[in-house]
């Protein structure tokens, strides 16, 4: 298992050789000892990053196209590792862990097919005395902080585009999973990554590991996924040195439920957009909307299969103590519950799937981000008063929404405020579609075609008119 820093291609101690443990949520035991990086290692990585910049940076696009197709085919022979070593720092079921793998892994060969894509233009001006020219640069060195809750995927879906555009970067994985963040490197490494184009940071202080870095004029772009609290005051410091950011922050999203829905498929998707991770993830679905006319038949449904779906631990004591509070808050505002409602005793943090109807408006959790398996139920009864409720937050990451109206599907398209819509599905996240939200849900898009722009910039030759002196 792999516990130190990764600096220029080389495994490191902590320049102060301290390390912070790292738990088994299930078992709430100490699973590795990780070093703790200094704001020193932290410098060490930038500097890294910034001497194989130019080197990186002038790679031919078949060369980084095919490091990631070998990154791509080395993750995947080692599903059943990355999957046991997810599982064990961050809690998901084995099977989510695989299936975390393969998503991560798709990035790598997604990305891979893009390198060479890569393109300017070349076009006459309306006048006729200039050829304007447009070529795409690398941006530079990344800083990359990443969370928790997909610790492959989260890792690869940044990585993946900044390796393809050309650019190098420092990695600050969760500090509550790093360990497949560790693993992820070697696996580059041995894809034949060069020396100083990748390097991990961890630490249980990134304030201070990263803050340095974020006011070196040497750091170009900051990707960020995470809190929106977090996020804002990122912004805030990268104003300074006027850094390129793409910021994927938290959501409260939707799960509109129309009259004339497939209620089995509905609950179904429900299920996906609503347990898949356990709740801990930010396109989980946080608020059910349902019509009055199906509401009793859904919420059956919905608890029915919620029941038995096989879940994890929530990640850490805290997380799980912040579900409790909000559901008790939704209790005592008169929610009933219909399934679930109880954090489990013994070890590990553990939370029953759980079922709230009649969620009044002021219950907190119709308002803050659940991150666990809660599921709360409020009716409407025409279409308008359905985006109302969907749109009355400050978030804007997802929605879904199940009707048989192909009409009203594209009225939602056009009315919800969200950067993505899942119709008639529970799950919107896919290599080749831009994953991003509007509002205070983010800046920028991950994934798709329009990932890879993210770290590159865009440099406008005029070259004078050819025929001009004939």
């Amino acid at each position: 298992m792999l516990t130190k820093l990764y600096i220029d291609g080389k495994w490191l101690d902590s320049s102060d050789g301290r390390t912070f443990e790292v738990l088994d949520p299930s078992t709430e035991e100490v699973l590795a000892q990780v070093a703790e990086a200094t704001p020193q290692d932290g410098v060490k990585a930038l500097d890294a990053a910034v001497a194989a910049q130019a080197a990186w940076g002038r790679t031919a696009p078949r060369v980084r196209a095919e490091i990631l197709r070998k990154a791509f085919e080395l993750v995947t022979a080692r599903t059943e590792e990355f999957a046991r070593l997810i599982t064990s720092e961050m809690g998901k079921p084995l099977a989510e862990s695989r299936a975390e793998v393969a998503y991560g892994a798709e990035f790598l060969r997604w990305f891979s097919e893009e390198a060479p894509r890569i393109s300017g233009r070349f076009t006459t001006a309306p006048d006729g005395r200039n050829r304007l020219v447009t070529v795409k640069r690398p941006v530079g060195p990344c800083l990359f902080v990443t969370p928790w809750n997909f610790p492959l995927a989260m890792a690869t879906r940044k990585i993946a585009p900044a390796i393809a555009a050309g650019c190098t970067m420092v990695l600050k994985p969760a500090e509550l999973t790093p360990l497949t963040a560790l693993l992820f490197a070697e696996v580059l490494a041995e894809a034949g990554l060069p020396a100083g184009v990748l390097n991990v940071i961890t630490t249980t202080d990134p304030g201070a590991v990263t803050g340095p870095l974020l006011t070196d004029p040497r750091l170009r772009k900051l990707s960020f996924t995470g809190s929106t609290a977090v996020g804002k005051k990122l912004i805030a410091q990268s104003a300074d040195q006027v850094l390129r950011v793409s910021m994927e922050l938290g959501g409260n999203a939707p799960f509109l439920v129309f009259a004339d829905a497939d209620i089995d498929a509905a609950a179904d998707g429900a299920v996906l957009a609503k347990l898949r991770n356990g709740g801990e993830a930010c396109v989980a679905a946080n608020r059910f909307l349902v019509h009055s006319s199906v509401a009793g038949e859904f919420t059956a449904k919905l608890a029915e299969r919620m029941k038995d779906y096989p879940l994890g631990p929530l990640v850490d004591a805290k997380t799980r103590a912040k579900v409790t509070e909000l559901v008790d808050d939704a209790l005592d505002h008169g929610a009933q519950l219909a399934l679930g409602g109880v954090a489990l005793e013994g070890k590990g943090f553990f939370y029953e799937a759980t079922v709230l109807t009649d969620v009044p408006a002021d219950a907190r959790l119709l308002k803050e981000e659940i991150f666990g398996p809660v599921a709360p139920i409020v009716t409407f009864e025409t279409e308008e008063e359905a985006v109302r409720l969907a749109n009355a937050t400050e978030y804007g990451l997802v929605c879904f929404a199940y009707t048989r109206d192909l009409d009203r599907g594209l009225r939602l398209a056009e009315s919800l405020e969200t950067g993505m819509l899942g119709l008639n599905t529970g799950i919107v996240s896919n290599p080749a579609a831009p994953f991003g939200g509007v509002k205070h849900s983010g800046i920028g898009r991950e994934g798709g075609a329009e990932g890879i722009e993210e770290y590159l910039e865009t440099t406008y030759v005029a070259v004078s008119d050819p025929f001009g002196s004939i």
